[in-house]
């Protein structure tokens, strides 16, 4: 007997057709392996599948889907809507090889003027906007959001500290002293005051500061005519300061109060999407983005994309520029409002200020991808010169590089970064809390091979056939032989001995330029002091160190703040700061007796009993 390869193509997709009725709905394809190739959306699913029944009038890009086709997959939903939804949060969630697909999905800051307190303060808040209070963004960046919050100190004198340092202060605080805040800790301005500064804060924020400059000025020529000239100094200033944060804004378009200007720009198979965020009449920053084009999607198909997956999870605003038109206009219009809870406009403006905004996005867009691609031109210069250095067959599209950072083996942790053809992927870095009990302190192997140990565990497990791009072609250790020799024999435990590896040492006086590579059964050798490649492998180990040394010591700052009372169930942190609090310190409350831990308020006495029998237990 002879094993039949499994039918693909468009007999497969034919053959679903008597199941398949005229609703709307999401299909999948998949390939032999069950690997979900593509994720689609339908108004009529049964018309939809027949199109690909169909062996005419398909793009190059879409045949290679449907030969590649061995099952589908079909859910049914009441609108098509609903449809467009779930299909970007499959793509989300699936990444298929033939769908466009949102690589960078970072949350975007806010500014957050908080409520609940009589001086209300002023701070960057990122993901879930639970508490309490006006939040005003999204922001582009950190950058964007901290430039604006200090631009913001200068002006309003808002406070930027914690409740707990609010009430804690005897004295102003630096702050006050390079008039950035007006001190409401120690009473140097009154609540209504404070409160008329908060309120000319989010007037600005708001977009309604047109007269805000002129009372300022009329405050201070009052100031002045009685003689109060330090505070006539204090309003100068602010005037100042405002006029360097109208400067400092650039766009400021005064027909459109709320809109994201969307620009495409595509060149040999890659994509640039600009976002710019305009917000009560200011720009808020601008970012870029490069999504995965679906094997050789159009412009139309790869912004509609996009904009679903970059508005899942975040609020869209009340009007959104686009650069092209979609595919789906009338529907992403009904879903985005949908979201939004509130009409949203979609417009590919054709003229006036409007035309220009996504103009000047249009620009950014193609600018950062000449830059993108000229960068990614030289990374594939230099990944090739690895491959040559190291005798690689193939060069390689996926580096890993590792390094662990302790303090005479207490608080361990080993790092890992990830280059590829696009530079650094912060977003396949992981960190390893080192967990082995029997290691000796500071026994660098013996760290390295759980790491790697774990690493390649986790790899075999999810990914047994190697079908992703998740594992390496090769490994960097920050170290000589002693650590290549430790890796390799977790290598051959795991049976993975094909991937490339080598130890990058300091070499002589442990200087930059001296570094000697070791491979197994191989002599060490170094490469010439002016050789990029040896620069591209010197940022490699630096980027990885940096890493590891910072995990390191955060588990370690930490640690330091931890307290018995942690490990105490039932203890979270309002009541552990309560218990604090009552007794001062940690072993107090390891001391007190049960009447005392009853006495704690929001302690009850089967809490009490808890923590009571906790600590002497322990004994």
């Amino acid at each position: 007997m002879t094993d039949t390869p499994p039918p693909k193509g468009h007999a497969v997709i034919q053959g679903y057709l008597k199941t398949l009725d005229n609703s709307p709905g999401v299909y999948r394809m998949l390939d032999a392996s069950q690997r979900v190739l593509y994720v689609g959306k339908a108004r009529n699913l049964r018309k939809r599948v027949s199109n690909y029944a169909n062996p005419n009038g398909h793009t190059g890009r879409i045949l290679r889907m449907i030969s590649e086709t061995s099952s589908m997959m079909f859910l049914t939903t009441r609108t098509e809507t609903e449809a467009l939804l779930l299909e970007q949060n499959l793509i989300k969630q699936l990444k298929p090889h033939y769908n466009v697909l949102l690589r960078d999905d970072k949350s975007f800051p806010y500014i957050l003027l908080t409520k609940g307190h009589g001086f209300p303060q002023l701070k960057k808040h990122r993901g879930s906007r639970k508490g309490e209070g006006s939040y005003y963004g999204p922001f582009a960046s950190a950058r964007s959001v901290n430039r604006t919050v200090n631009q913001l100190q200068r002006v309003f004198l808002l406070r930027d500290c914690t409740d707990p340092v609010f009430t804690s202060r005897t004295r102003p605080c630096l702050q006050y002293q390079i008039k950035r805040c007006s001190a409401p800790c120690v009473g140097k301005v009154s609540q209504d005051e404070y409160a008329r500064l908060v309120s000319d804060a989010e007037r600005f924020l708001q977009g309604r500061d047109t007269h805000l400059q002129g009372e300022l000025a009329a405050q201070m020529q009052a100031a002045s005519e009685q003689m109060e000239f330090e505070k006539a100094a204090a309003l100068r200033d602010r005037i100042k300061a405002l006029t360097e944060v109208q400067q400092s804004q650039g766009i400021n378009p005064r027909s459109v109060p709320e809109a994201d200007v969307i620009a495409l720009h595509m060149e040999s198979g890659q994509a640039c999407v600009q976002v710019f965020f305009i917000r009560a009449h200011q720009n808020w920053g601008n970012r870029d983005f490069y999504p995965r084009t679906g094997a050789g999607a159009g412009e139309a198909e790869v912004l509609q994309a996009f904009i679903g997956q970059f508005y899942d999870g975040k609020e869209p605003p009340r009007m959104v520029l686009l650069s092209h038109a979609i595919e789906d206009l009338d529907l992403m219009t009904e879903a985005l409002s949908g979201k939004a809870g509130r009409k949203v406009e979609i417009a590919m403006p054709l003229r006036g200020e409007k035309a220009e905004l996504v103009a000047g996005a249009a620009r950014n867009a193609r600018e950062s991808l000449a830059r993108k691609m000229s960068e990614t031109a030289t990374q594939a210069r230099l990944l090739k010169g690895v491959a040559e250095a190291f005798d690689m067959v193939q060069t390689p599209r996926r580096i890993e590089v590792y390094d662990n950072s302790h303090i005479q083996g207490a608080h361990a942790v080993g790092g890992m970064v990830v280059a590829g053809p696009e530079g650094f992927i912060k977003s396949q870095y992981r960190k390893f809390n080192i967990k082995g009990e029997d290691l000796v302190p500071g026994d660098d192997f013996g760290m390295m091979k759980e790491v790697l140990g774990r690493r390649f565990k986790r790899l075999l497990k999810e990914d047994p056939e190697r079908k992703s791009d998740s594992w390496p072609d090769l490994l960097l250790i920050d170290g000589g032989a002693g650590q290549v020799s430790a890796v390799a024999e977790i290598m051959r435990e795991y049976g993975v001995e094909d991937i490339a590896m080598v130890g990058v040492a300091k070499g002589v006086d442990r200087d930059h330029g001296k570094e000697e590579f070791h491979r197994i059964g191989k002599r060490p050798f170094a490469l010439q002091r002016n050789d990029p490649v040896l620069y591209f492998i010197q940022r490699m180990r630096d980027e990885v160190h940096r890493f590891a040394v910072g995990t390191h010591r955060a588990k370690r700052a930490k640690s330091m703040s931890a307290t018995p009372l942690d490990e105490v169930p039932g203890v979270g942190a309002s009541r552990k700061r309560a218990l604090l609090a009552h007794f001062g310190s940690a072993k107090a409350v390891s001391r007190a007796g049960l009447p005392d831990l009853k006495a704690v308020e929001g302690i009850s006495g089967t809490l009490a009993e808890s923590i009571y029998d906790f600590f002497h237990e322990r004994g």
